[in-house]
């Protein structure tokens, strides 16, 4: 099989600096080093940080608590991406500072909404069906 394949996933080393850059933000983000108003007042996770093959761009999932002021959240670390690109460089010692661009994780809102499905008493009713 080829190195490139559409059917392989990512690279340890692409995972392994993706989850460092991951670490890296959520400190920035918990110590309060951004200074935002928006950012302090809100604590904020990286659920998930995916790179690019060649480690020049990264796609930070974010997570606001509660999910409050998400769109504020969002405005304002995209405000502040040049001092985060610089922090993240520094603190990984890559060849290239990454380029990040932040996202809203969705993925929770999805497990909900399945979660709440799976429950719908049609859905209960035709999956005691198949047990029986």
């Amino acid at each position: 099989m080829a190195a490139n394949t559409p059917t392989e996933g990512p690279s340890v080393r692409v995972l392994r600096v993706g989850e460092q850059v991951r670490h890296i933000l959520s400190e920035i983000l918990a110590r309060g080093d951004v200074h935002d108003d928006v950012l302090a007042k809100h604590v904020v996770s990286v659920t998930e940080v995916r790179m690019s093959p060649d480690l020049r761009h990264a796609t930070a999932f974010i997570k606001p608590l509660l999910g409050k002021e998400e769109e504020a959240v969002l405005k304002a670390l995209r405000t502040n991406t040049a001092y985060l690109q610089r922090e993240v460089a520094r603190r990984t010692k890559l060849k290239y500072a990454a380029k990040i661009k932040f996202l809203a994780d969705e993925s929770f809102d999805e497990g909900s909404r399945i979660d709440t499905l799976l429950r719908a008493p049609k859905v209960v009713q035709d999956l005691a069906k198949d047990e029986e």
